[in-house]
C-alpha cells in the first residue's frame, strides 16, 4: 500500500520502492497525487468528497475554484510542475471504512474535512499510526484557502484527531514522525491556535474600516512580502471565511464594501 504519492515518490521513482498493489489519498490537492501516474496499474481510493478531482482535470480545478481567465496557465502549472492525470477508474472511500492488508493489518478511514471537503486522516492498525495527511502541525498553521476549504469543518476536525488514540503519528509536510502522544498534542494545540491568532489579528486591523483588498494586502495566512501563484487568492478565500463567521456572531459590521470590528 502507498499512501499520498507526492513530488518525492516521483523524484525517486517506483523502482525505489516495494512493490504498490493498492493507492491511498488523504486528499485530492496537487502535491500529494504527484507521482501517481507511476501507479497506472494499482487502483487508487480517495473519499468520495474529493473523488471530482480525481475523475477529471474540471473536477480537479473546481477544488481550488480558478477563475476560468486563468484556467490555462493554472491548468499548465498543475500539469507540469505536480503531473497531474486524471484517474476516471477511482475508488471512492467513506468515513468508517477499513482497508484490511493481511496479517492482522489494517486502515480504517476518518473524515476530517476542511482543508478539502474529502480530507481525512488514516489509522494503521495493530500498530498505532495515524497518518494526519495536511493536517501537518507546523508553524504556518491550517490551511483552508480553496474553494473546498471549511473553516469550521477544519475546527471540528481537529477536535476529532484529538480524540483518537494512536502511537506514532505521521504528518504530510515537514514535522514527519511524532512517537509520544504528549509531544503530538502540544503541535496539535500550538496548530489549532493559528486559527484564534489569525482572527485576533484581523480584528485589531478592523478597528478602523478596511476593504477586501486591504485586509488581503495586510497578510493574516501568509507574511506580508510572500507573493507567488494563489496565495492572494488564498489570503482572500481565508480571510473571508473568518469575515462571514465573525459577521455571523456580531463581531464584525459592513459598512459598503468595508469591514470593520463592532
Amino acid at each position: 500500500m502507498l499512501v499520498d504519492p507526492s513530488l518525492g515518490v516521483r523524484v525517486r521513482g517506483r523502482n525505489a520502492l516495494p512493490p504498490v498493489d493498492l493507492v491511498l489519498l488523504s486528499h485530492c490537492h496537487e502535491d500529494h497525487t504527484a507521482a501517481l501516474p507511476l501507479f497506472r496499474d494499482a487502483p487508487v481510493y480517495v473519499h468520495e468528497e474529493d473523488l471530482p478531482g480525481l475523475v477529471d482535470f474540471d473536477g480537479f480545478l473546481s477544488i481550488f475554484g480558478v477563475e476560468p481567465e486563468r484556467r490555462e496557465e493554472y491548468g499548465h502549472f498543475l500539469k507540469t510542475t505536480f503531473f497531474y492525470e486524471p484517474r476516471p477508474d477511482a475508488v471512492p472511500f467513506r468515513d468508517g471504512d477499513l482497508f484490511d492488508l493481511g496479517g492482522g493489518v489494517s486502515v480504517r478511514v476518518n473524515h476530517t474535512p476542511g482543508h478539502t471537503r474529502g480530507h481525512c486522516v488514516l489509522l494503521v492498525e495493530p500498530d498505532g499510526v495515524l497518518f494526519l495527511g495536511d493536517i501537518d502541525l507546523t508553524g504556518f498553521g491550517p490551511y483552508y484557502g480553496d474553494a473546498w476549504s471549511d473553516l469550521e469543518a477544519f475546527e471540528r476536525s481537529l477536535e476529532l484527531v484529538r480524540g483518537i488514540e494512536a502511537r506514532h503519528y505521521v504528518t504530510g509536510h515537514h514535522i514527519g514522525l511524532l512517537d509520544d502522544r504528549d509531544a503530538f498534542l502540544g503541535r496539535l494545540d500550538h496548530y489549532v491556535a493559528r486559527i484564534a491568532d489569525r482572527e485576533r489579528r484581523l480584528l485589531e486591523c478592523l478597528a478602523e474600516p478596511r476593504t477586501m483588498d486591504e485586509i488581503v494586502a495586510h497578510r493574516f495566512v501568509y507574511r506580508p512580502h510572500d507573493e507567488g501563484a494563489g496565495i492572494a487568492k488564498a489570503e482572500r478565500n481565508s480571510m473571508q471565511l473568518h469575515l462571514d463567521r465573525l459577521e455571523r456572531d456580531g463581531r464584525v459590521e459592513r459598512e459598503g464594501s468595508k469591514y470593520r470590528a463592532a
